[in-house]
């Protein structure tokens, strides 16, 4: 990077937005603005060694979050320039072009994306410029807290008790005031309109139930916010298993893109925890952000958990090449098993599955059909609206059994008690299985069980209008404890 002249404190910023796509509690945007020149400043990078290329639900939602976030920093007197390519060559070279002071941005904790901004900060640093970066996507940040052995924690009580016992993070800050627009500098990098990154999908355009399921952006983040506070958080702690029912906060794909931090939300749950019936449910709705941040801890101390099992022994498992048509009856909600495709059904029509089927769908592909548990997790990568670098492999090595305080691989869901449990009256089935939506309740989740004078009156022929399960439950399992035993021999 070529020596720049010494920037005054009149000189131009820049905040650099990453995963944090929002003006409220942005304290990384707050310390850039002091009234002098900021330019805002997204970078779409999928060149960097080592990141992740989003899959297609995250691609859609990003292109709508990036249009939100744009027209608020327009409100706000300021321009979102949009980037597209090496994020440390374009940033180095707008702060040359444009004399910077000083760069801003929120944290990242994936090792790739920590290489990169440490190597931009050196960098900068190197050029007498300022580089800050602050903490934004977590209530605390991954090394606040460590075991007594010194590293990451691998039961998440004991994670969880630490880190309630560090200082509160403060209040959540304000919308900072006007933002001083600066002309862009003629030497800089290109810049490319949203519409250039093409995010959205074309040809075919699979995206419409999309659009009619979520609102990206802070906005809509806070609208989510506020609906789960006044309905489903009433009875939260028994609710959000509830498959019938919008019982759970469906805050996931917001909190990933940074539309709304997790201090706004513990914030909002403390106000409404002081209204005493909401307290048990709003500390177990802590916990579970508390999982999140848990599962950030274990990535910054553990950056390959989508890659490799935690727990090495798991390294012995004889997996099965997964085959094709099973694989694809798992992908597109045909397995037989009504839960479980009712769950692949709404992955594939909102980008978003209950996170209790998610249990269930995930345990059947890694357990009764013994694939190994990084297919199904680069599915749900490239399916999942919240698709997060932390969360969804730490969640499916959870299931494997191969992860930090996961369940024990001999733990495996039957998807029909499953069902019958926790959707027995079948609507969430019938919402998205209809070709069996007239079996009667008893047969709604076993349907090959049912008589065939039923099946003939409802019109349904299993293996023509419905798929017959693909596998036995009862030698899948049996083939899954026996490959368990193997390993451990």
């Amino acid at each position: 990077m070529a020596a720049l002249r010494k920037p005054h404190h009149t000189s131009p910023a820049i905040m650099w937005f990453r995963d944090d796509l929002r003006v409220s509690d942005n304290a990384a945007l707050c310390a850039a603005r002091t009234g002098a020149p900021l330019l805002c400043v997204y970078v779409f990078d999928e060149q960097s060694k080592g990141f992740r290329a989003l899959g297609g639900a995250s691609r859609w939602w990003l292109h709508h979050s990036l249009a939100a976030l744009g027209k608020s920093i327009e409100k706000l007197g300021g321009r979102l320039d949009i980037f597209e390519g090496s994020a440390k060559e374009i940033i180095t070279e707008l702060a040359k072009e444009a004399s910077v002071r000083a760069v801003f941005w929120s944290r990242r904790y994936g090792s790739a994306e920590i290489a990169v901004d440490t190597s931009i900060k050196a960098e900068l640093h190197q050029a007498g410029i300022d580089a800050k970066s602050f903490a934004g996507s977590l209530l605390h940040e991954p090394w606040e807290t460590r075991a007594k052995s010194g590293g990451a924690y691998k039961v998440f009580s004991a994670y969880w008790r630490a880190v309630r016992t560090l200082p509160p993070s403060g209040d959540p800050l304000a919308v900072p005031g006007r933002l001083n627009a600066v002309a862009y500098p003629l030497g800089g990098p290109k810049r490319v309109s949203l519409a250039q990154l093409a995010l959205l999908p074309m040809r075919p355009d699979w995206a419409s139930s999309l659009r009619a399921a979520w609102t990206p952006g802070e906005t809509g983040a806070h609208e989510r916010l506020a609906a789960f506070l006044d309905g489903p958080l009433r009875d939260y702690t028994t609710g959000r298993d509830d498959l019938a029912r919008d019982g759970t906060s469906r805050l996931s794909p917001h909190l990933r893109f940074g539309e709304i931090s997790p201090r706004q939300i513990f914030y909002a749950l403390d106000h409404a925890a002081a209204r005493g019936s909401l307290a048990k449910s709003a500390e177990k709705f802590r916990a579970e952000l508390g999982w999140r941040e848990f599962n950030y801890h274990v990535l910054f101390h553990h950056p390959d958990v989508a890659t490799n099992n935690l727990n090495a022994s798991f390294d012995a498992m004889p997996w099965r090449k997964p085959q094709n048509a099973e694989l694809k009856a798992w992908q597109s909600g045909e397995t037989g098993y009504p839960v479980i495709d009712a769950g692949m059904r709404e992955l594939w029509a909102t980008g978003y599955m209950h996170n209790r089927v998610r249990m269930i769908a995930a345990s059947f592909l890694i357990k009764h059909l013994l694939v190994d548990w990084r297919t199904g997790e680069e599915w749900f990568w490239d399916t999942l609206c919240d698709a997060d670098p932390a969360n969804n492999p730490m969640n499916w090595q959870w299931v494997a059994g191969s992860g930090a305080d996961a369940a024990p691989f001999f733990r495996i869901f039957n998807p029909v008690l499953q069902g019958e449990r926790f959707d027995p009256h079948g609507v969430y089935v019938r919402r998205y299985v209809p070709e069996i939506a007239t079996l009667p309740d008893k047969w709604i989740h076993k349907p090959w069980q049912a008589p065939v004078e039923t099946l003939k009156a409802t019109g349904i022929k299993l293996g023509e209008t419905y798929p017959k399960p693909i596998v036995d439950l009862s030698e899948g399992r049996a083939r899954a404890l026996a490959a368990l035993a193997r390993t451990k021999e």
